[in-house]
């Protein structure tokens, strides 16, 4: 992963090796139009930004990967573990942001698929071979859910995926230096049959530093991915005021950034 820009644009780009099928990437806060606390890409609908802002942003997202806003795609995330799956054209995308989800799969080219975060990480999936994709937005309720491995399941059953030709991409999010939780998430993961000492350390009596990304490299290793189609980010977004938006760190006064995938046509 390393930094580039495409139009007004400033984002991670992400590469998946010996794939030419799709455009994919973690967006930056910068080069939008929201104003102070939202400075100035902020992508994120359920913030107290301006509405006619976020969408300036959003539109200037989609055009510079050359497709309109109503192909941008990103549904209403409610920390759960529903999936999306569009599976076939459409002239007007914009009704499934009113789709409850936390995970979009796709088929259809020039279709724009993302979600929004903050400090929660979000997880890009392709699969090349069939051209598939998909997103996830996993926080420690979506980890603790294993909705990354329900999200390659879904690939699989939906469209036939093999999970050992699939790609992923972690981007950045809260690393373990400044996520702080306590005995309800270390519950949860273990109900959910994470490795708790492969991604916490204890800090604290009943604190643990909780590693979301392990957490989701563990899951898309269950899932049935091999370790070297795995990349990670190594950013911190809440350590990062100057490039991401964090709540943790900025509490209401948070933007939001966008992990986001698109199949080429």
């Amino acid at each position: 992963m390393q930094m580039n820009r495409i139009g007004r644009i400033q984002y991670v780009e992400v590469v998946f090796p010996g794939s030419q099928c799709s455009t994919q990437g973690f967006t930056t806060r910068h080069e939008g139009v929201s104003r102070p606390p939202y400075n100035s890409l902020n992508l994120g609908m359920n913030t107290q930004d301006q509405q006619a802002a976020v969408e300036g942003n959003r539109s200037l997202l989609a055009r510079a990967f050359g497709v309109n806003q109503e192909s941008l795609v990103t549904p209403r995330q409610v920390h759960g573990s529903d999936i999306l799956v569009i599976n076939e054209p459409n002239e007007d995308f914009s009704h499934f942001l009113s789709v409850e989800g936390d995970a979009v799969i796709t088929n259809q080219p020039n279709v724009m698929i993302g979600v929004c975060v903050a400090d929660c990480a979000p997880i890009l999936l392709c699969d090349p071979d069939k051209k598939i994709i998909a997103v996830v937005h996993a926080g420690w309720k979506g980890t603790a859910d294993r909705l990354v491995l329900k999200a390659v399941a879904g690939m699989q059953s939906e469209f036939g995926s093999n999970p050992g030709q699939i790609q992923a991409a972690i981007g950045p999010c809260i690393k373990k230096c400044c996520y702080e939780v306590d005995e309800p998430v270390r519950h949860a993961f273990h109900k959910g049959g994470i490795t708790w000492d492969l991604c916490a350390e204890l800090t604290n009596p009943g604190k643990w530093q909780l590693d979301l990304a392990a957490a989701n490299h563990e899951l898309l290793m269950q899932a049935g991915l091999t370790s070297d189609s795995i990349q990670t980010s190594d950013q911190c977004v809440c350590c990062h005021s100057e490039q991401f938006f964090s709540y943790r760190r900025d509490k209401e006064e948070s933007g939001r950034q966008m992990g986001f995938i698109m199949l080429k046509a």
